[in-house]
């Protein structure tokens, strides 16, 4: 798993389908793609699995497929336009929202019951195991435009991101502190060059 490089999305701690979503981001000023491959995918699943809802192994973020690269990105840009949606206060695009529901509804999942080594609840599903958490990131992007965070949902404000996040702080405004200390940069500089010279 160690040769797996990430596809170059940053990943900062939001909702996976958001996660999901900023996997189109900006560098520079120019937007990237970072699931351009199999491989960034597998790298970036790899680097989800402990807040994915289904559990991958090794074997499982090996086997990423073309297809599985394909539907990711149908879902991700699906969810993009709902965040572009709900930030901008517009309807939901209905086409977006058919995309969305129809990755929802791919792969059964439910929970059982394990006796060891203690009570817990284990998630299974039929099919294969990536399609599974593709289809949970769908599960959890309705939940979110669904639910109250989907008023909290954010687009960057630092010039040039295109990253979306919720807000979890009444005045946060960026996605990073990263790009918080680029706006504040920005606008000193900006400042400065606007000041007469003595």
């Amino acid at each position: 798993m160690e040769h797996l490089t990430g596809g170059g999305a940053p990943l900062l701690g939001e909702p996976p389908p958001i996660e999901l979503a900023n996997t189109v981001y900006a560098a520079r000023g120019r937007r990237k793609e970072g699931l351009q491959t199999v491989e960034h995918l597998a790298a970036w699943l790899r680097d989800m699995r402990p807040r994915l809802a289904v559990e991958l192994d090794d074997a499982d973020i090996h086997g990423v497929t073309d297809r599985d690269l394909r539907l990711t990105r149908e879902l991700r840009d699906a969810i993009r336009t709902l965040c572009a949606a709900a930030v901008d206060g517009h309807d939901l695009d209905p086409d977006a929202v058919t995309t969305l529901n129809r990755h929802a509804g791919q792969t059964p999942r439910w929970h059982e019951l394990r006796a060891t080594p203690e009570p817990h609840a284990a998630v299974c599903f039929s099919g294969r195991p990536v399609a599974a958490a593709v289809t949970a990131l769908a599960e959890d992007a309705v939940d979110l435009f669904a639910g109250p965070s989907c008023c909290q949902l954010r687009v960057c404000q630092a010039p040039g991101c295109v990253l979306y996040f919720v807000r979890d702080i009444p005045r946060r405004e960026w996605c990073s502190p990263g790009c918080g200390n680029r706006a504040r940069a920005a606008r000193h500089y900006a400042k400065i060059r606007k000041e007469p010279n003595n």
